[in-house]
């Protein structure tokens, strides 16, 4: 299968089929792996320019775990699970241990993933540096 078809193959259907198999143990799974996740892409020079927003979707995604924030739809959190868990699969579409073509469709669910969950990752970010600031005080 060529990187074109298999990059095709990453749209919202996907992320949404996704999101929906998408269970209570898999954002336990994330929650628990986030070290896991934050390095992978951190360490890679494809996916690094995606750290800052990872970061911030595992923040989203403890503060909705321990109830902290809970003002976002269940298929937001489950497409963020689903993408952070796609990131972190070595064998997935493109196996990871191929050279630069294995991070590609990561980057690609992690930027579609982000580009369907926008609006509601910005209102995360404003109600988290609210809060921030607020404990600053």
């Amino acid at each position: 299968m060529s990187k074109e078809k298999v990059l095709n193959g990453i749209n919202e259907g996907f992320i949404k089929r996704g999101a929906a198999e998408v269970e209570d143990d898999d954002i336990q799974n994330v929650v628990n792996r986030a070290s896991d996740i934050k390095h992978k892409v951190i360490d890679s020079n494809l996916l690094k320019r995606f750290a800052k927003d990872v970061k911030l979707l595992i923040a989203m995604i403890k503060d909705y775990w321990d109830g902290i924030y809970r003002e976002i739809p269940w298929w937001v959190i489950t497409a963020i699970v689903f993408a952070l868990l796609y990131v972190l699969n070595p064998i997935d579409l493109i196996p990871d241990i191929i050279p630069v073509l294995g991070l590609t469709d990561d980057a690609a669910v992690l930027a579609l993933c982000l580009a369907m969950t926008e609006k509601d990752i910005l209102k995360y970010q404003v109600w988290k540096n609210r809060n921030e600031e607020g404990a600053e005080v």
